[in-house]
């Protein structure tokens, strides 16, 4: 039998993608970001980009939530703002369609 099959994982959540995806909607409504396609491909790719160069933070408890909610307004919070920049820096000047 399989862990999925045997385990529930619905609480196993990364808060570093709430994260980034919380950054990375505040960093395109910039009116800096008027310019920057924002087709699902692109927005994906972005994201993408983003969380695989952050480590994740993983949670599966009531505890988990308030010490994730405390990544918010950390250190951490300003590695995730500085990704997500690169992230749309370099999928904006390279776009993965014409």
């Amino acid at each position: 039998m399989s862990l999925k099959e045997s385990y529930n994982f619905e609480n196993l959540i990364n808060e570093t993608e709430r994260i980034v995806l919380e950054q990375m909607e505040h960093q395109l409504e910039d009116e800096r970001a008027d310019e920057i396609c924002k087709c699902e491909d692109c927005v994906l790719d972005m994201t993408a980009l983003a969380l695989n160069s952050l480590k994740p933070h993983y949670r599966v408890s009531l505890i988990g939530t308030v010490y994730a909610q405390n990544l918010d307004n950390s250190d951490y919070a300003k590695e995730v703002e500085l990704a997500v920049s690169k992230a749309i820096e370099k999928i904006a000047s390279n776009p993965s369609h014409d």
